[in-house]
């Protein structure tokens, strides 16, 4: 396990993928660079130090496009095989949260299962709203039918 792998925020998915949830607002510190990140975020925070995708998604609400939210995780799921990736929002809990458990639904999760997940493997306070509750499993049910 390299270095990056023991950073705080850092979650082995069911399938072996590791990816890094944190939040914007939090310091980056020492941390190693991602090599790809996801923002999810009510506004582009016009990030160029790494490659990334920006989902439009609002504190404490969804996506504001269902299909470029599973678009960005798809991505970030194929790149965690090779790549340092992050998965960001504002303060690294909500929206965050939800984005990792559906990863872990793409990981193997059963998608009843990924609230209980990504509350035990990445934060207790993930997915903070009834409705992140709600289009996670939506979109978990989407990912596994399609």
């Amino acid at each position: 396990m390299g270095a990056w792998e023991t950073e705080t925020g850092v979650v082995k998915l069911p399938d072996g993928r590791v990816v890094r949830g944190t939040g914007v607002r939090r310091r980056r510190g020492g941390v190693e660079a991602p090599e790809f990140a996801v923002y999810l975020l009510g506004k582009d925070p016009r990030i160029e130090t790494w490659p990334n995708r920006w989902v439009k998604w609002p504190e404490f609400r969804t996506p504001a496009h269902t299909l470029d939210a599973l678009a960005a995780l798809r991505e970030a799921h194929e790149r965690a095989l090779t790549e340092r990736v992050e998965i960001a929002c504002g303060g690294g809990v909500g929206r965050t949260g939800t984005a990792i458990a559906l990863l872990a639904v793409m990981s193997g999760v059963a998608a009843d299962d990924a609230l209980a997940w990504v509350r035990a493997h990445y934060h207790p306070r993930a997915v903070e709203t009834r409705g992140q509750k709600r289009w996670l499993r939506d979109a978990a049910r989407s990912v596994h039918s399609g």
